[in-house]
């Protein structure tokens, strides 16, 4: 499904504003950095070849002074820490190895360059930084603004529209009434589709209706991404299949061998400009909801936009009690994974309906079991997807 999303185009945004975004290009170093030698450590610096020897203290240099005159043979300058090197002096001798007396100081041997930060030996001009495809951190905006790059290049950030469906469902500022639910999913949708580097743009919700619906989707076709929830399945009062073929979106997929989650679908809708408009139908149950959000949507929206890495990172976890299930669907746990030394262990949240919201409270994973699987002896191991790292 991955390679069948299209490719966003990029833009420049303020380093501030870059978190989160994929890099478009890649950064290349286009200024030293350290931009000139200078101490590592508070000390004195020196000729090497001089050492070791008792010299005159010369002067002061701290971090943001500007070397003055040339220093004589024999001469030490008393230095701190990202104070620039003087051209003729090459080694930093550290304070607590240096004796004062008398206005001199003595120093012992030490090899040239030593407590020295040279210019460019942390990245030199024309030196590759960061690679196109990842996702910035906070480590690289510092780096970034080391660099100097105030504009950073990102794959621009998908619009994602997203239609709840349902006679049954009403805004969180309602109180609901008999037989009435609350929209919980699309709160979630929009925390979850932020954190993949998109745009969530709420429509609202569709009723039971296909005209309804129709309607609703005709408008949400004119974002990057469509997602609606429920009404995905084959019931009388599920229109959403219809509406999507009404709206000329082509099904790619549809049911997946899985719990929760089987009543997904995925489809594209091809545009007379050749444009290509992904559509997720989503479950209506919110963990199915989520736990198909981060299987299926969260890659597809990160390779949308050239992540070099869109899945979630997976380990092998171990599983104290085991697992039973049926054969003929592939079961994704909610779990809580602690670390025990150098084994992670899994501990399924005892809730697993498709409907239990408050298991996904306390999961920071999901362990994955084959179809195939019918039983996971205690101890034994299975992958797992990790939401957060553990």
């Amino acid at each position: 499904m991955l390679e069948r999303v299209p490719r966003l185009g990029a833009e420049r945004v303020a380093l501030d504003r870059a978190r989160g975004r994929v890099l478009a290009a890649n950064i290349i170093a286009e200024r030293p950095l350290p931009g000139f030698d200078n101490s590592a450590m508070d000390g004195y610096a020196v000729r090497s070849a001089e050492l070791p020897g008792t010299f005159a203290i010369g002067g002061v240099i701290a971090a943001g002074d500007v070397p003055g005159a040339p220093v004589p043979p024999g001469t030490a300058l008393r230095i701190f820490t990202g104070a620039p090197m003087p051209a003729e002096l090459d080694t930093v001798v550290m304070q607590e190895n240096a004796t004062v007396d008398a206005g001199k100081v003595t120093l012992p041997a030490a090899p040239v360059g030593d407590h020295v930060r040279r210019r460019g030996e942390d990245l030199a001009i024309g030196e590759a930084v960061i690679a196109a495809g990842t996702r910035i951190t906070p480590w690289h905006l510092g780096v970034l603004a080391a660099l100097g790059v105030t504009r950073v290049p990102v794959a621009t950030a998908p619009r994602v529209a997203v239609i709840a469906t349902g006679d049954e469902l009403v805004d969180v500022s309602t109180e609901p009434g008999p037989g009435q639910l609350v929209d919980s999913s699309v709160h979630a949708l929009v925390a979850l589709i932020e954190d993949a580097g998109g745009t969530a743009h709420p429509l609202g919700i569709a009723r039971d209706d296909l005209a309804s619906l129709a309607a609703m989707i005709s408008q949400a076709l004119a974002y990057d991404v469509v997602i609606t929830t429920g009404g995905v399945s084959v019931g009388d009062r599920d229109h959403v299949r219809a509406a999507l073929a009404a709206a000329s979106v082509e099904p790619e997929l549809y049911k997946v061998a899985m719990k929760p989650g089987k009543p997904f679908s995925f489809g594209l809708r091809h545009g007379a400009d050749g444009t290509r408009t992904p559509v997720f139908g989503l479950p209506g149950n919110p963990v199915s909801t989520i736990v198909v959000f981060e299987l299926f949507l969260r890659p597809a929206l990160l390779a949308m936009q050239g992540a070099a890495a869109p899945q979630r990172p997976r380990a092998p976890v171990q599983l104290p009690r085991g697992y039973r299930k049926q054969a003929g669907r592939a079961h994704y746990l909610r779990a809580n994974v602690v670390r025990d030394g150098a084994s992670l262990i899994a501990h399924p949240h005892a809730k697993q309906g498709s409907a239990m919201m408050s298991s996904l409270v306390a999961c920071n994973a999901l362990v994955e079991l084959p179809a195939e699987l019918t039983e996971l002896p205690p101890g034994a191991s299975t992958n797992a997807i990790l939401l957060e790292a553990v």
